[in-house]
């Protein structure tokens, strides 16, 4: 049997197998950010007993939202409809984190609180779009957050993370990849600061371990975890020694004995697989060294290459995405080696239940129609 179907432990919870839902970006939420009954049964249907489930890029701060639809906890009127979601997915027997994000600079006026401009580290022209009310539209430019300011983005981590807690959660994952905030002070393309948060590898990666520390004063390091992109280029991201950066990064996460790490294999660039790239899953290999606790690799794994990365013991668990997608019931597939449901790239951000909640899960009979 594969090894994808062996028992493993993160942190304090046992799994019944290594087959994760990955972190994926669906802006199915109504009006305030809120989940609804559409996201509880796309979260329903792709939970299996003893599953890990991750949640979508839920929106920590008010001015961190860079895709209308997105779901957020920033607010207490949140909560609710996150529970309708943890209640679903508990009731299948699946467990599932909350990961937790802010776009920063990858975001547009339109989405910003009385219109205002994005707040990056520093004050650098990038490209990338957000989604709005109309439509995908390029990123207004962002301004520096001041020293003072940074505070209080650790803090609106710590606020969210403690309505994950009221949501039902069963823990926290920090977005620290694809070009998002944490990842924008990470990188020394992005981040030009002279101030504790800018120059030095440690300054720069100041944010996100405060922000990990923060977030484990309410959850406990056993519930808490960060995703990383190394060599992620999504969003204009550059990095003049991204090997010396991440190896930082692992190092002090593993020091602070989190959950598991998350590592977007450098294949990937945003959601799509670069064939031109490298396809070993470089990333886990490179910083399993430098981590002790459980790994999660995501990033164009199939059941084989899945397989093959836990056989050698650079990761612990795989993460799938655009195949969890259109296959609500994968782990069975993949337990009993079933063909797969193909996936419709064009329903996979906003909408309705199209492309969403409408796969069909595996039978004979749908098979030989």
């Amino acid at each position: 049997m594969s090894s994808l179907f062996s028992s493993v432990k993160v942190g304090s919870y046992e799994f019944a197998h290594r087959v994760v839902l990955a972190p994926l970006t669906r802006m199915r939420a109504e009006s305030g950010a809120r989940p609804g009954p559409l996201m509880a049964e796309y979260y329903a249907q792709r939970t299996s007993p003893g599953a890990l489930l991750i949640g979508e890029a839920t929106i920590a701060a008010a001015n961190g939202n860079g895709y209308l639809g997105a779901p957020g906890l920033y607010d207490d009127s949140q909560i609710a409809g996150w529970k309708l979601v943890t209640d679903a997915v508990h009731a299948r027997g699946g467990r599932m984190f909350l990961q937790l994000y802010h776009a920063g600079r990858q975001s547009n006026a339109q989405l910003q609180p009385d219109g205002g401009r994005p707040v990056g580290p520093s004050e650098i022209e990038h490209g990338g779009v957000a989604y709005t009310e109309s439509g995908w539209v390029p990123n207004t430019p962002n301004r520096a957050l001041e020293t003072a300011e940074i505070a209080g983005i650790v803090e609106s981590f710590r606020d969210a993370a403690a309505r994950g807690v009221k949501a039902g959660f069963d823990g926290v994952e920090l977005h620290a990849a694809n070009g998002y905030l944490f990842d924008q002070f990470l990188q020394d393309g992005s981040n030009k600061r002279t101030d504790e948060y800018g120059g030095s590898i440690a300054n720069r990666a100041r944010l996100l371990l405060d922000a990990t520390r923060a977030v484990i004063g309410v959850w406990g390091a056993d519930k808490v975890a960060v995703r990383i992109g190394p060599s992620g280029a999504f969003g204009d991201m550059s990095d003049s020694n991204p090997e010396a950066l991440f190896t930082y990064v692992t190092d002090e996460l593993d020091k602070l004995g989190i959950a598991y790490l998350h590592l977007i294999e450098p294949r990937i660039v945003g959601n799509i697989e670069d064939e031109t790239r490298d396809q070993r899953p470089l990333a886990a290999q490179s910083l399993r060294p430098h981590f002790h606790g459980p790994i999660i690799a995501a990033g164009g794994f199939d059941g084989d290459s899945a397989d093959a990365i836990l056989q050698a013991g650079d990761a612990d668990l795989v993460a799938f995405g655009r195949h969890f997608i259109a296959n609500p019931d994968l782990p069975e597939r993949l337990r009993q080696h079933l063909p797969l449901n193909k996936y419709d790239r064009e329903t996979f951000f906003g909408g309705t239940e199209a492309g969403y909640t409408d796969y069909p899960f595996y039978s004979p009979q749908a098979v030989a129609a």
